[in-house]
């Protein structure tokens, strides 16, 4: 059996996207492991305990795992994923909210100047845990979780769906160079590109 791993917890948005990526290959029996941080997984990795690690290039342990890594964890796959869609959320007994939790890589997602307190969490799950633990006074999570808890959050703004890319390793290089994807759905729009009359004509 195939041994994949991504970060946790289990509704995290990396569990949410393997899951996906695995009923898409067809490979829904694969056995599936929840990490707490990016370094333990990829260790696992070049010990070959696991065959493959999912990892989203927004994660803030991208670039150093890449380096980290180099020549003993090798990208064999790629792809264009939606997150759950996002919003920031507050607390319903917080009317006036100043203090906002977020995971680094959202930072830029929207405008946070009205935010004088804003504390960094290492996942966006944990953003939830710490709104409803009353840590803080919003937080910049999955919109989904005001359905989960209508009677205690309330939504601030919404944000929609991020579009990551995501790479899949594994601990041996492809048998094949760096390729192109033949039939990407970007090759369409090139197609039409060039077909179009230039200006002028």
């Amino acid at each position: 059996m195939m041994r994949f791993a991504t970060l946790g917890p289990d509704d995290s948005n990396h569990a949410l996207i393997l899951r996906r990526y695995l009923a898409e290959r067809g490979l829904e029996h694969a056995s599936i492991t929840l990490v707490d941080d990016f370094p333990s997984a990829f260790e696992s990795l070049v010990a070959r305990r696991l065959d493959y690690v999912l990892q989203v290039t927004a994660h803030p342990a991208h670039a150093d795992c890449v380096g980290r890594y180099m020549h003993r964890a090798f990208p064999v796959d790629s792809f264009i994923a939606a997150s759950r869609p996002l919003a920031i959320v507050a607390r319903r007994d917080r009317p006036h909210p100043r203090s906002l939790a977020l995971q680094p890589a959202t930072r830029h997602y929207t405008d946070l100047a009205d935010w004088p307190e804003q504390r960094e969490m290492p996942t966006i799950v944990a953003v939830a845990e710490a709104v409803l633990d009353g840590e803080v006074d919003a937080g910049l999570m999955a919109e989904e979780m005001i359905e989960q808890h209508a009677d205690r959050l309330r939504l601030i703004r919404p944000l929609g769906a991020a579009l990551d890319t995501w790479v899949l390793f594994g601990h041996r290089p492809l048998d094949r160079g760096p390729m192109l994807w033949p039939e990407a759905p970007i090759t369409e729009r090139f197609r039409d590109a060039c077909r179009a009359p230039s200006p002028g004509r």
